[in-house]
């Protein structure tokens, strides 16, 4: 048996006991026993992957998406491959400090540090979910505007009222939110394989733009995408996530049942997050191979993205496609955050709100600079605050990593479940270069 730290004889674990992460759904999901299939016993992890995924290809990376490929062309894949890599090792770890220690990131996060960081903490996770939620309304309004001319101010408001259709969706358990991810999910994914063939990329440049670009260090636009595509695809909210709906699977509560666990929930993350990054690459492929090099080479919006997509690239269905995966990608990141919205709440504070009130209360952040930008400055206005909700959420992502490094390399937390070697320095690695970038945008942006 390996030690696993937790139990009465060793008080340095966790300081205090917390009720189980998502509460109603904990545990609730069964997994087939040891001697069913390999097959059988990673269909019941099926779908966990797919729904933190999900905040991998939100509204926030259509905008940053279209402005590196526009803009750069191919340039910025190598930032699209490398936040995907980080995500990969980093939900990773999420997944281990959930099924080993039992607990959400917010829960761990409220038992190990003092009240008033806890506290810290909680805020700035709220910012980074309100700055998520800003996106996704965002994201959606422009879609309703394109596809039923619906005017932007009112597609934000008809967003607001989404909050119905998801409390009426978790009446009916988990799974069912699942499979509801993964049909919009294949959705995005079908619309995008379209413009990718409808794009014609060349092959050879999407090779080079998996190379690193030394220009991102000398050009402030640049380097304010390329943070942006990693606030976008490395989002805080997700960790917090993934800690908790790992748990709604009914895994046997010991040491080898937490083992398979977290191989069968490991794998099931690595693909879920490949099928994201392929959607995002596809975005900046399909706007670098379109506008990129041409009088449209400034196309940083998705607006007139929808708008030049027919007409560029010669597909009848390129535009309708656009807008219809857009709608699912704002819809589908409306499930996640709320869920996001719920953990942290719970895990930080303890405080147990009814899921309407949580979801109003989330939305209103949103919709009031939403509405209050659309009125003010229309189309542009709007793209420019999606971009800045993503680099609002890179700045926030320190602040979840440094402590899920901390909690899942330390052996008196996790015991033998630890990471160790390449995992723990790869993990601190990634979490010193995302706070590098941050502040290195924020000393361009100090010095004009």
């Amino acid at each position: 048996m390996a030690h696993l730290p937790g139990n009465p004889r060793d008080r340095g674990w966790w300081r205090e006991p917390t009720s189980p992460s998502l509460g109603e759904a904990n545990a609730s999901i069964p997994i087939a026993p040891r001697a069913a299939s390999f097959a059988r016993r990673l269909w019941a992890f099926t779908g966990i992957g797919l729904m933190v995924a999900v905040g991998y290809m939100d509204p926030g990376n259509w905008a940053t998406d279209l402005a590196a490929g526009a803009q750069y062309g191919y340039a910025l894949l190598f930032v699209i491959l490398a936040s995907n890599l980080m995500a990969l090792l980093l939900q990773h770890l999420a997944v281990r400090l959930g099924i080993v220690a039992g607990r959400d990131l917010a829960q761990a996060c409220r038992d190990h540090y003092s009240r008033p960081v806890s506290f810290v903490l909680w805020i700035l996770c709220e910012l980074a979910i309100a700055a998520c939620d800003l996106a996704e309304v965002i994201g959606s309004a422009i879609a309703l505007q394109l596809l039923f001319g619906i005017p932007l101010v009112w597609g934000i408001v008809i967003t607001g009222l989404d909050v119905m259709l998801l409390l009426l969706l978790q009446r009916h358990g988990f799974r069912l939110l699942e499979a509801i991810v993964a049909t919009l999910v294949i959705t995005i994914g079908a619309c995008f394989a379209y413009e990718i063939w409808a794009a014609r990329p060349d092959p050879a440049g999407i090779a080079l733009g998996f190379l690193p670009d030394s220009r991102i260090l000398h050009d402030p636009t640049m380097l304010y995408i390329a943070i942006g595509i990693l606030g976008a695809t490395v989002m805080p909210h997700n960790l917090y996530l993934h800690s908790s709906i790992v748990q709604t699977r009914a895994y046997p509560r010991t040491d080898e049942g937490r083992r398979e666990a977290l191989r069968l929930a490991t794998i099931d993350s690595t693909v879920s997050l490949g099928f994201a990054f392929f959607v995002n690459a596809a975005i900046l492929v399909t706007a670098a191979a379109a506008f990129h090099g041409t009088e449209h080479q400034d196309v940083a919006d998705i607006h007139d993205a929808y708008a030049l997509l027919t007409p560029v690239l010669g597909a009848s269905l390129a535009s309708t496609l656009f807008a219809v995966a857009l709608l699912a990608s704002g819809q589908n990141s409306t499930v996640t955050g709320t869920l996001a919205g719920q953990i942290v709440m719970e895990g930080f504070l303890d405080l147990r709100l009814p899921p309407w009130l949580r979801r109003l209360v989330t939305r209103l952040i949103a919709l009031v600079p939403a509405i209050a930008v659309a009125v003010a400055f229309g189309e542009r206005g709007i793209g420019k605050l999606l971009v800045l909700s993503q680099v609002i959420l890179s700045l926030q992502l320190p602040f979840a990593v440094f402590p899920l490094m901390a909690f899942t390399t330390s052996r008196a937390k996790m015991g033998d479940f630890a990471a160790r070697g390449w995992v723990k320095w790869a993990g601190w690695g990634s979490a010193i270069v995302i706070a590098g970038l941050n502040a290195f945008l924020l000393w361009q942006v100090a010095t004009g």
